[in-house]
């Protein structure tokens, strides 16, 4: 087995996710020694939830898949893997995300902590598939059910530090979008009561808006609604898509997921800067 090197000054979470996170599999059920000796305070933990532009849709490269010190993810099979593209299983058409950039970008920012990925986005989800029970026909998933089941496996492990959202396209019309602020509030107020964690930060990241493809009235009051929420919730941000391309209409290109991923790590930052 290859050893890679951590200096003296880093912790013992990172000689041991450094020198083993990148070459083994460990199983939360079966958990390796080397990740039980991970200490609880320095394996950091974010929910990546909403629907498809955070489970990512970009084109997969080579380095893409180039695992990386200090950043893993918790995989379809409740392991603790080397986070690469792409993380999320929602769908055959998942792809590169925002997730890893933000994880690499957390993980540069402290290098004494190990960062854990949770990835449970499911595409085209509306915020009601988002409620316990709730059901999605398309994926044959119950979004917030199966988050909550996964979450409860990986989180002992770690401790919650933030939960990235994106999501509001499949609730941009005029049935959904007038329910759309009580339903925003409620979820944020149910995933920091259902974790104990009353405190999280919460990012909220904006919709694609290209011009190939303005938006209705309904997209602008769900965007509104994004906006507003860091005036009305404590430890909550907005991360502007201002300027990012789109690949199909639809889903943001891989070069602006990285740059997303970028956005939601210094939203992060300067909201903990700010407490």
């Amino acid at each position: 087995m290859t050893i890679l090197y951590c200096s003296p000054a880093c912790f013992r979470t990172s000689l041991l996710c450094l020198a083993l996170g990148l070459l083994s599999v460990f199983s939360v059920e079966g958990l390796s020694q080397e990740v039980k000796d991970i200490e609880k305070e320095n394996f950091h933990l974010y929910l990546l939830v909403g629907q498809s532009n955070m489970a990512g849709r970009g084109k997969v490269t080579k380095k893409d898949k180039e695992p990386q010190a200090r950043v893993l993810m918790f995989n379809k099979d409740r392991e603790w893997v080397p986070a690469v593209d792409p993380l999320h299983f929602d769908k055959p058409i998942a792809g590169v995300g925002l997730g890893r950039t933000f994880g690499l970008e957390m993980a540069k920012a402290d290098p004494n902590v190990v960062i854990g990925l949770i990835p449970c986005a499911v595409g085209g989800s509306p915020i009601a598939a988002w409620e316990p029970g709730g059901y999605h026909p398309s994926t044959k998933t119950h979004p917030w059910d199966d988050m909550k089941k996964r979450a409860e496996v990986a989180l002992p492990h770690g401790v919650l530090k933030g939960i990235l959202w994106h999501q509001g396209e499949s609730d941009s019309n005029e049935k959904l979008a007038p329910l759309y602020e009580a339903k925003m509030l409620e979820l944020i107020a149910r995933f920091r009561k259902t974790f104990d964690a009353p405190e999280v930060p919460f990012l909220i990241g904006g919709m694609g808006e290209w011009q190939k493809k303005p938006w209705n009235e309904w997209k602008r009051q769900v965007d509104e609604v994004h906006r507003s929420i860091p005036s009305k919730v404590p430890s909550t941000a907005f991360v502007s898509s201002d300027g990012l391309k789109d690949r199909d209409g639809v889903h943001f290109d891989r070069e602006s997921y990285l740059t997303f991923g970028k956005r939601y790590a210094e939203a992060y930052r300067k909201l903990r800067s700010q407490r």
